[in-house]
Parts: structure tokens; C-alpha cells; sequence
């Protein structure tokens, strides 16, 4: 489950007829190319200022302490397990410790903050956040999904109400399809009986899979005798033989949807993300990191945006585009991000997609799925993906390898061990979402000094259907294992994957410690379930460290960048069950407050 890999798709270039120049403001109409692609080209072109006044603030000039936080929760995470008061100076922290002691360094100049019993966190990072295709995504394909229509008789209602109000000629492009919450996948045949002349294209929340009608396979000129595409792409077939409207992966994603892109204004797509960063921050973010997102190209005028932006960004770039790393290389690449300068951007590492999702068991499996004979198969086989990992190595980068099925984890790990041997010289290789990973997986982790970073909102939104659909229980109660990586002594972070489920990291947090299925009230393997601690930790110091940045991030220390996150209440001491509803007061970031 990965919308990374739904970026591929809008970023492609074949879906551009020519090359384009980022524009200046004004409409922007697409030329039979993603609309991803378009939208963030004209984002990033249009009149956002030079770069610069995004980085943290320089120094006091005479030395003085600018802030002083106290009279609160403050939580360092890594060192003592509490602070009385916290100093700032530059975008800095300088010292925690004592009142009496922090407050004898205030001057005329300082502000003193009186947290009144609030939490004062390090900054709460998102280390697989798809921030520009959240944006653009969420902004401009009509959500679908089950928050919007818990019923099938809703949901086809409502896409029937979008095909009356559709300009004949466009397409009706719809997002956040839930095969599992939303009574199983579409066909052709019953988007066929919404519409038989207006395109419908329906993207499902996995990012992996579309349904899409006969129009819609008529305009993008999809005929019955189509094969297999490279790169894994496919069509799905009902028992007769015949193209059932089922869409898999990236090569057949991006055939189907070329005709069907609408139109984008960089206004449109400027505020767009404004929003998205916004609601992020106001969720708790100080950092998110963009998995494979962000073309190599969109580097230099994404800082300017960057440099706005109310947290810090972070991005790795794809397999088949890291050259893109060649421009940067002088600000130093490896185990320690790439600062570009005079913004809050930094570049990590390079993104490989090993499979696709477990929910349309389209996810690599060693045994088959649930009453099925199908385990689903890998993007690249061994060969092809040790050459990719060998590759990545070569270029001195480490490798973020997306995984759901154990089958997908054999053939990263096989790879990483024969590129990286182990070493950790080029930085921390990653098993993205890591959902099915076996117990023996992780003690092979552990010896590899490779890390997973679990998407935790798999547990609390499709626990249930992995248990009594997908796998049944027993493998079901080992999904996302972050109790067992805890009892192996392996880090591993928490991440939202945006958009592919909500932000919110404190919803990661509470469902790492409960195990809890929002849907059933179920508790999904228990003896996976992790402290609070722990659980911070994952989504604080463990996830700079898998941005490389831990050195500047992901704990209250002295030298560290001035990134809190302050919440109402304290995560230590609520209802586990109700850690998602504590309140996020305020965010800052390099000594600056973004929000509250």
C-alpha cells in the first residue's frame, strides 16, 4: 500500500508530448500528461519567491537566549525522561534541564512560554508522506472513498451524481476507493451500468489498482487482446476471458488515465499545498518525507516552495531518477541528508517499489492469500532488483525498498545483502511498510542493519479484513510486527503514507499501542502492541535517523535544531485508546512557531 507508486504514474514522461518549462501564473491545460506532473511543474514556476529565509534563524548576535519553554510535560525521548525548562537561542536549542538553571540564562530579550501543563515534544516526524501527490491528489479527484460513502448504494449514488454533472467529453476521475471497507472491488459491468458513454475512472486508496468502464477503455484505446505491459502492468479478466475494468500497476495505470486529465491552474495547485502542509503541521508534523515523489527536475524550484513551507520537507528520489543526484552531490550524499541550502529541504536516499498492495493481494506472499490460490508476485524478480539495488549502492545512496508481501522482503533483503553487506557507511536501507514481514525477516533485518518503517493505519483501518478476508488469523495477528521488531532490538519508524491513509501521527502512535481495528473494536495482535516510548520514538528520533538527520532531529538535546511539537495533553499518562484525540497546541520549527 503505497501512493508512491501512484506517483510513477503521474510523473511519467511519457505522458508528456514535449517537454515543459515550469510557467508563469496562469492556466495551464494538459498536453496528454499527468495531471501530478502538470500541476506540481506549475506549482513550483509560478511567482513563488527566491530562495532563502526558510532556514533556521542565525544566532543571536550578543549570545542571548531567545525563548525559554517551562511549566510544562517536557519530554526529551532520548536521555533523562523529563526536563523542568528548554532554551532556545538562534533556532537552537542550547540547554534543558532545571527551571532555576534555564531561567538564569533569560535576559531583557527573551520570551519566556509558560506551557501551563502542556507536552512539549521533539518535532514528530513522517518519514513516508507523498506530500506533493497528497496535495494535488486530495485537491483535484473527487474523494470516494469510505469516509465519504460507508454504504455501496452511496458510493454509486454519488458517482452517478458526478457523470450528471460531468461536461460530456471529460471523464469522471474519482479517488480513495476502499475494496475492503466498500463491499469489495468494482467491475466494468457496474461502472457500465452508471455510465455507458462518460469515462469513469475509479483510483483505488491503495494506489496500486483502478476500475474504470468501457468508455473509459475505449478512449484510452484498450482492446481486448492487450497482454501483459513491462514493469507488471496488467488488466484484469472476469471468468469469461473478457477485460473485467480492472487496473493494475503502474505501466497499465498510465496507459488508461492519459486521455482522461483535467485541467490546472498553478493557482490551484499552489493553494493546494499550502493547505496540505498546513493541515500537517496542525496535525503535529514538524518533517515529512516524500518517498519518490518529487522528480529530480522539480529539485530547485521545489526550495523556493520549500523555503515557505510551515515544517521541513525531505525527499528521496526514484530508482530510474537518481542522476538527479548529480547536481547536489557537492552538499554531500549518504548516510547524512543532503541540505540544500537556504531552505528546510533535504534529499535521502533513492525509492524502489517491490510490489503492490495487500489489499487487492497484488503484494508478493510466499503462501497464497486467503481461499485463493493466488500469492500475488513481485515487480522485478531477484536478478533484476539486486542489479537496481547494486546500482543504488554504487551511486553511494542507500535504498528505501517498498515491500508489503515476505516474498517482496526475501528479494529486497537478498539484494541489500549483496550490495550493502550489512553496512550502514551510506546510511539506513529501508523495507517500506514491511507489512508481512516474518519473524525470521526481522532477525535477518536486525543482522543487515536494515530498518522497516510500518504503516500503522493498516492495523486500525484494514486489521479486521486482513484477519477474516486476506490471510486469515494467524498471519493477520503478526501484520506491521512492531512488537516483535522491539523484542529483537530493531528500530523501525511509523508512517502515514499520505494520501494513501489519514495524516495524524498521534493516530499512529495509539494504534502502535493498542493494536486497536477502528472498524470492529478488534484488537489486532496483541503481543505486537509497543509502549508509548517506543512508539514515539518511532516517529521521532527513529525517524530522523531514517531521514538521515539525527543529528539535528528527533530529540530534545543540546546542539539539535529547536523542532517541538506541544500537545494539551500527555500521551504518557491519557487512555491509551485516546491518544488520537489529544490536542496539538502548537508546532515550531528551527526555533519559530508554524502553528497554534
Amino acid at each position: 500500500m503505497c501512493r508512491a507508486c501512484v506517483s510513477p504514474v503521474l510523473n511519467h514522461p511519457s505522458l508528456f508530448e514535449s517537454p515543459v518549462a515550469f510557467t508563469p501564473l496562469g492556466a495551464v491545460t494538459p498536453n496528454r500528461r499527468g495531471f501530478m506532473a502538470l500541476s506540481t511543474a506549475a506549482l513550483l514556476g509560478a511567482g513563488l519567491p527566491a530562495v532563502g529565509g526558510g532556514s533556521a534563524r542565525a544566532a543571536t548576535s550578543d549570545g542571548s537566549i531567545d525563548t525559554i519553554f517551562k511549566g510544562g510535560n517536557i519530554i526529551p525521548i532520548v536521555g533523562p525522561a523529563s526536563a523542568e525548562a528548554i532554551a532556545v537561542s538562534g533556532g537552537k536549542i542550547v540547554k534543558l534541564g532545571a527551571a532555576s538553571d534555564i531561567m538564569s540564562m533569560a535576559t531583557a530579550k527573551t520570551q519566556v512560554i509558560d506551557l501551563q501543563g502542556r507536552t512539549l515534544l521533539p518535532g514528530l516526524i513522517d518519514p513516508h508522506n507523498h506530500t506533493v501527490l497528497s496535495s494535488i491528489y486530495l485537491e483535484l479527484l473527487t474523494d470516494v472513498g469510505y469516509l465519504k460513502n460507508k454504504t455501496r448504494e452511496d458510493l454509486i449514488a454519488n458517482l452517478k451524481l458526478l457523470v450528471s454533472i460531468t461536461p460530456e467529453g471529460s471523464w469522471v476521475l474519482a479517488s480513495n476507493f476502499d475494496n475492503l471497507l466498500q463491499g469489495g472491488d468494482l467491475s466494468r459491468d457496474e461502472l457500465d451500468k452508471i455510465s455507458s458513454t462518460t469515462p469513469i475512472f475509479v483510483w483505488y486508496t491503495n494506489g496500486h489498482d483502478a476500475c474504470v468502464n468501457s468508455p473509459a477503455l475505449k478512449a484510452a484505446g484498450i482492446t481486448e487482446d492487450i497482454g501483459e505491459l513491462p514493469g507488471g502492468g496488467h488488466f484484469g479478466r472476469g471468468p469469461d476471458g473478457k477485460l473485467n475494468g480492472l487496473v493494475y500497476e503502474e505501466a497499465a495505470l498510465l496507459k488508461t488515465i492519459k486521455p482522461g486529465l483535467p485541467t490546472i491552474t498553478p493557482a490551484i495547485a499552489i493553494s493546494a499545498v499550502n493547505k496540505f502542509v498546513a493541515a500537517c503541521a496542525a496535525a503535529g508534523n514538524t518533517l515529512l518525507h516524500e518517498p519518490g515523489t518529487l522528480k529530480a527536475d522539480w529539485i530547485a524550484p521545489f526550495m523556493k516552495l520549500a523555503a515557505q513551507a510551515p515544517l521541513r520537507t525531505s525527499a528521496s528520489l526514484m530508482y530510474e531518477d537518481m542522476k538527479g543526484y548529480d547536481d547536489y552531490r557537492k552538499y554531500g550524499v549518504g548516510a547524512k541528508a543532503t541540505q540544500l541550502p537556504d531552505t528546510l529541504f533535504t534529499l535521502y536516499g533513492v525509492k524502489l517499489i517491490g510490489d503492490g498492495s495487500n489489499q487487492t493481494e497484488t503484494g508478493a506472499q510466499t503462501k497464497p492469500y486467503l481461499n485463493s490460490t493466488s500469492s500475488g508476485k513481485p515487480n522485478f524478480d531477484a536478478a533484476a532488483m539486486k542489479e537496481m539495488v547494486a546500482n543504488v549502492k554504487a551511486a553511494g545512496l542507500p535504498s528505501l525498498i517498498h515491500c508489503n508481501g515476505d516474498l517482496a522482503i526475501d528479494i529486497a533483503l537478498d539484494a541489500l545483502e549483496g550490495a550493502y553487506a550489512g553496512s550502514t557507511e551510506l546510511g539506513i536501507n529501508r523495507i517500506e511498510h514491511a507489512t508481512m514481514a516474518r519473524q525470521d525477516q526481522i532477525d535477518r533485518m536486525k543482522k543487515l542493519n536494515v530498518e522497516p518503517s510500518f504503516l500503522m493505519n493498516h492495523v486500525t483501518l484494514y486489521g479486521a479484513a486482513y484477519r477474516d478476508q486476506i490471510f486469515g488469523p494467524e498471519r493477520a495477528n503478526f501484520m506491521d510486527p512492531a512488537g516483535a521488531c522491539d523484542k529483537a532490538g530493531l528500530r523501525f519508524t511509523l508512517h502515514t503514507d499520505s494520501p494513501c491513509s489519514p495524516i495524524g501521527p498521534l493516530r499512529l502512535v495509539k494504534t502502535a499501542v493498542t493494536r486497536l481495528c477502528q472498524i470492529d473494536n478488534s484488537v489486532i495482535g496483541a503481543d505486537q502492541a509497543v509502549s508509548v516510548q517506543r512508539a514515539l520514538e518511532a516517529i521521532t528520533i527513529d525517524a530522523a535517523r531514517q531521514v538521515g538527520q539525527p543529528d539535528r532531529l528527533g530529540s530534545l538535546e543540546a546542539g539539535k535544531e529547536a523542532d517541538f511539537t506541544i500537545l494539551e495533553d500527555n500521551p504518557f499518562t491519557v487512555d491509551p485508546a485516546k491518544i488520537d484525540t489529544i490536542k496539538v497546541s502548537e508546532t515550531w520549527v528551527a526555533g519559530d512557531k508554524k502553528f497554534g
